[in-house]
C-alpha cells in the first residue's frame, strides 16, 4: 500500500516541527550552561549606559572648560553634549550590533 501526497506532506511537517523544537531545546540548553541570568541583562543595560555617559560626560566637560577660558558667541558645552550624546550612541549601536551578530552566528550553528 502507497502513502498517499497528503500522508507525506504530514510527515515533512511532522519531521520540520520536531528538528524546530529540537533546535529551541538546544539553545535553552545553552543559555542554562551559559549561567544567563536577570543580573547579566541588567549588566548588559549599564554597559550601554556607561558607552553613551562617558562621552557625553567628557564632551559636557570639556565644553564647560573651553567655555569658562575662550568666550565665544556660542557655547562649546552645547555642541560637545550634542557630539558626545552622538558618539556615545554609535558606541553603543556597534556594540549592540556586535553582540547580536555574535548570537546570529552561534544560532546557525546550533541549527545546523
Amino acid at each position: 500500500m502507497s502513502e498517499s501526497k497528503g500522508d507525506h506532506d504530514h510527515l515533512k511537517i511532522h519531521q520540520e516541527l520536531g528538528r524546530r523544537i529540537a533546535g529551541k531545546e538546544a539553545r535553552k540548553l545553552k543559555a542554562r550552561r551559559q549561567h544567563t541570568s536577570i543580573w547579566f541583562g541588567l549588566g548588559t543595560f549599564g554597559i550601554i549606559g556607561w558607552s553613551v555617559a562617558i562621552p557625553v560626560v567628557i564632551g559636557v566637560l570639556v565644553g564647560a572648560w573651553i567655555d569658562s577660558n575662550l568666550p565665544s558667541q556660542f557655547s562649546w558645552t552645547l555642541m560637545l553634549l550634542l557630539l558626545g550624546v552622538i558618539l556615545g550612541s554609535l558606541n553603543a549601536w556597534s556594540w549592540i550590533n556586535r553582540e547580536r551578530q555574535i548570537i546570529e552566528d552561534e544560532g546557525e550553528t546550533d541549527d545546523e
